[in-house]
């Protein structure tokens, strides 16, 4: 066990397995010291956690609750690619919340993700951010993350 892995034990929150990619692309790609990760969406146990809109079918609340799964999935890539305890810090995350008309909290929905980097990684995860409010997410899906990592 490393830093991070266990800070996650202590927050009692389980790594996922890797996400199988469902197009042509890889989980995570390391440059340098950066890793890059593809878009991850809220699959638990190879299922959607949820799927619709956000502001109609799916509530804030819920979606924020799908980036923080996003969030893991990312992790797990990272994990599996250099090593959760490899990671210097959280430089970047891109947060696409799938919209109904008018929906506007995509910052909030977004929080999700970003709350859950600051539990685990402290001031190792404080990082840029954009949220992005889309018309429609892989397999309908309200939510997909993906983060740019430093690691050693």
């Amino acid at each position: 066990m490393g830093r991070w892995t266990d800070r996650l034990a202590e927050l009692g929150v389980p790594l996922p397995e890797v996400v199988p990619p469902v197009a042509a692309y890889v989980p995570a790609v390391r440059t340098g010291s950066l890793v890059y990760t593809s878009g991850q969406v809220p699959m638990v146990a190879g299922k959607p956690a949820g799927i619709g809109k956000v502001g109609a079918e799916i509530s804030a609340e819920e979606a924020k609750q799908h980036a923080a799964i996003c969030a893991l999935n990312a992790l797990a890539a990272v994990d599996a690619l250099v090593g959760l305890d490899s990671v210097v810090r959280i430089v970047k995350v891109v947060g696409f919340v799938a919209s109904a008309e008018g929906f506007t909290g995509q910052p909030g929905v977004v929080n999700g993700a970003s709350e859950l980097l600051g539990e685990i990684f402290g001031e190792a995860g404080q990082h840029a951010r954009s949220a992005v409010g889309v018309a429609e997410l892989p397999l309908g899906v309200p939510v997909e993350v993906e983060l740019i990592v430093e690691v050693e």
